[in-house]
Parts: C-alpha cells; sequence; structure tokens
C-alpha cells in the first residue's frame, strides 16, 4: 500500500532529481550571489553600450570600447590566475565584484566624461571583468560535479536571465522617465549597489585552504602539444567568440536604432530574458552531457535562420526575429560547450591542479576571437547603415558549425 501511495506520489510531483544530480550548499550560494550580480549587470550592462552610443551616435566608439575590454579581460584572467593560485578563488571573485562596483560608481561621477575617457574606463572594466569571472568559472567547477555539472550550468543559466529579466525593464523605465541622459546615471548607482550587496554575500563562501599553489600557466604550450582534445575545446571557444564579440554590444544598439525607445528595449530585453530562462529549464532537465554535438549543430541552425531574416533587410521586426532566434538557441551552445570544457579539464595531468591555468587559458582564446570578430565590423562597416553589417551577423553565426568538429561526444 506505501509503495503504491509512493508511486503516485512520484508521479504527481514529476522525476525527482536523483541525489547525485543535486546541489550542495556552496552551489546554492553561488548561484544567489551570480544572481544579484547579475540583476546589476543586466541593469548596467545592457544600457552603457547605448549610453556611449547616445553620447556619441559613433559606432566606432562602442567598437573601440568594447575591443579594449576584451584586450584586458585575458590580461585580468592571468592575474587573477595567480591570485586564486597564491590566495583562493574567492579572494579573486570578491576583488573582481568590488572593482565592478568601483568601475559604476566612476561611470556616476564622470558622466558624460565618459565618452572622452572610455580607453580608460574600456582598460579597468576589462580588468575588473576578468578578475570576476576568473573568480566564477573556477568556484563554478569546485562547487558542481561530474554528475550534477550541465543542471548546474543550466540552472545557472536560469537564475543569470531570471536576473536579467527584471534589471533591463526597470532600467528602460528609469531612463525612459527622466529628462536627458539623468535615467542613465540612476541605472549605474542601482547597479553600484546591487554589486556591493553580491559582495557581502560572497563571504558566506568560505576560503578554501590547498596546497597546490604552483602556477603553471607556462607549461600549458606542453599540455596542449599532448592533448589535441584540450586545443579542440580551445579553438571552440575562439569561434564562439567570433560570434560573441558582435552580439555582446551590437544587438541593443539596433534595437534602439529601429524602435526609437530605450524602455522599449528593456521590455524586449525582458522578453528575450524570459526565452533563454525557458531554454535553460529545459537543458536542466532533457539535456544529456553525451549528446554536445547534436546541440552545437541545433543552435547554430537555429541562430543562423534568425541571420538570414537580417540580410533581407534591418528593421524592428528582423532584428527582433533574430534575437528572439537567438535567446532560444546560444544558451544551449553556450552551456554544452562550457560543460565539455570542464569535463576536459578533469582529464588533464596533475588531477584538476590546472583547473586555473585552463580557464584563462579559456578566456584568452574566447577573447581573441571577439577581438577579431569586432575589428572585422569596424573594418568593413562604418555606421549601422552598411550593407556588411548583416552579413558579419550572419557569417560569424555559421562559423559556429566549426564547433562540431573541433567538439568529441
Amino acid at each position: 500500500m506505501k509503495a503504491t501511495l509512493g508511486l503516485r506520489w512520484n508521479a504527481m510531483k514529476g522525476n525527482p532529481v536523483p541525489k547525485e544530480r543535486q546541489l550542495g550548499r556552496e552551489a546554492i550560494i553561488a548561484l544567489i550571489i551570480h544572481g544579484c550580480f547579475q540583476f546589476g549587470a543586466s541593469m548596467s550592462g545592457l544600457f552603457l553600450n547605448l549610453y556611449l552610443w547616445r553620447l556619441t551616435h559613433d559606432l566606432a566608439v562602442n567598437g573601440f570600447y568594447n575591443m579594449i575590454v576584451f584586450i584586458f579581460t585575458p590580461v585580468a584572467f592571468a592575474l587573477g590566475g595567480w591570485i586564486t593560485k597564491r590566495k583562493d578563488r574567492m579572494v579573486t571573485y570578491r576583488l573582481g565584484i568590488l572593482m565592478i562596483a568601483l568601475f559604476y560608481l566612476m561611470v556616476v561621477i564622470a558622466q558624460e566624461n565618459v565618452a572622452a575617457w572610455y580607453f580608460l574606463f574600456g582598460i579597468f572594466h576589462g580588468l575588473a571583468a576578468g578578475l570576476y569571472w576568473t573568480g566564477y568559472l573556477v568556484l563554478m567547477y569546485d562547487v558542481s560535479t561530474e554528475n550534477n555539472r550541465v543542471r548546474f550550468l543550466a540552472i545557472n543559466m536560469v537564475v543569470f536571465n531570471l536576473a536579467g529579466l527584471l534589471g533591463p525593464a526597470l532600467a528602460g523605465f528609469i531612463i525612459q522617465f527622466n529628462e536627458g541622459l539623468r535615467g542613465y546615471i540612476i541605472t549605474f548607482l542601482l547597479a553600484f549597489i546591487m554589486f556591493l550587496v553580491a559582495s557581502v554575500i560572497s563571504f558566506r563562501i568560505p576560503l578554501e585552504k590547498s596546497h597546490h599553489r604552483a602556477y603553471h600557466l607556462n607549461l600549458v604550450g606542453i599540455v596542449m602539444k599532448k592533448n589535441s582534445q584540450w586545443v579542440g575545446g580551445l579553438l571552440a571557444f575562439f569561434v564562439l567568440g567570433l560570434f560573441q564579440g558582435i552580439m555582446l554590444f551590437l544587438p541593443n544598439i539596433l534595437l534602439y536604432q529601429t524602435v526609437g525607445r530605450e524602455d522599449y528595449v528593456g521590455y524586449l530585453g525582458v522578453l528575450f530574458s524570459a526565452l533563454t530562462v525557458a531554454t535553460g529549464y529545459v537543458i536542466s532537465r532533457k539535456a544529456k552531457k553525451e549528446q554536445v554535438r547534436k546541440h552545437v549543430l541545433f543552435s547554430t541552425s537555429g541562430i543562423l535562420l534568425g541571420a538570414a531574416f537580417l540580410l533581407y533587410d534591418v528593421t524592428a521586426w528582423t532584428v527582433v526575429f533574430y534575437m528572439v532566434a537567438f535567446s532560444i538557441c546560444n544558451p544551449l551552445a553556450v552551456n554544452t560547450l562550457t560543460s565539455y570544457y570542464y569535463r576536459l579539464i578533469g582529464k588533464l595531468p596533475l588531477k584538476g591542479q590546472l583547473k586555473v591555468e585552463s580557464v584563462v587559458m579559456r578566456e584568452v582564446f574566447l577573447n581573441t576571437g571577439r577581438v577579431l570578430s569586432i575589428t572585422l565590423l569596424l573594418f568593413m562597416s562604418k555606421d549601422l547603415e552598411s550593407i556588411w553589417l548583416p552579413i558579419i551577423v550572419a557569417g560569424t553565426a555559421a562559423m559556429q558549425y566549426l564547433m562540431f568538429w573541433l567538439m568529441k561526444d
């Protein structure tokens, strides 16, 4: 009788998550911290490029700013890796959060002068972001296991985008109902507060004592010669970076250019984040780590289909359609590649001692791709009216098919 009732209860509540796939305490805290961080980042990051665009109306300024960020991020990753090995990944993580908070406080103080000093702001932003992501990527590896990592990364994506649901809408509302550029400053100030909150919560995760403090970044060349599969994973991140470099700043400018209002950009951001949340939930329930190449084919095909509409014309509806396809398909590619790469880290020599160096190398390849794609965009497309702009977007999207051959099931 009890067995029958148990079966009925399981049927009513759905299949329970197996114990080995459940998340631990530190994994949950890490998700909460990242959620607070993303709430601030979704408000500030979404509209920082629009702020530069409103100040200059120059695509080159936005492009060069993002190039500077992507050039200095790997530098910070290398420094963050050294700090992580000598101290702990939480030291790097907290330092990154505090520096990003300080960055947006400086934006609030500088206001319109950000455009004149965008080179220095780009350097500081790249260093702060690099330290944050060094700490968090190592932390994600530490708080997850081989059995629950796909699920953890998918839930991380859901949390990331749930925080991103409210942030853009709130920021768009604030900006629209304040005269001039005052709304942008209020948005950046709120983001500063959220980063401070994330920094405080980060102290809930204790430092981890380790006897392996040697920094083996000088040995990665030898490892690359002996491990072709790891090199394939790094090249896959390079290919992803070719696409991400453009997608991290161009869509919001295109949306603003076609719909004409910041609050509409924010509300559309809510729609796109909601689609990504739904995708992340499906991945957390259904995705299998053995199907990496199938996931890459599906995600790339969907994104390329959306990009094809931009080749027809760059209007509000084609940009929105493309972003819908991107929001549904891109999370699958990113989640698949990240989970795949973490599995490769576990197979490297020294039994996991190269995880920090692996994260640093991942960022070098990823940001090299980002910088190259932005360079190509600025060289071929001088403004938003250029016929080359949609061609470059579709071309970099199609190049993601290369990941199919670089990754192995």
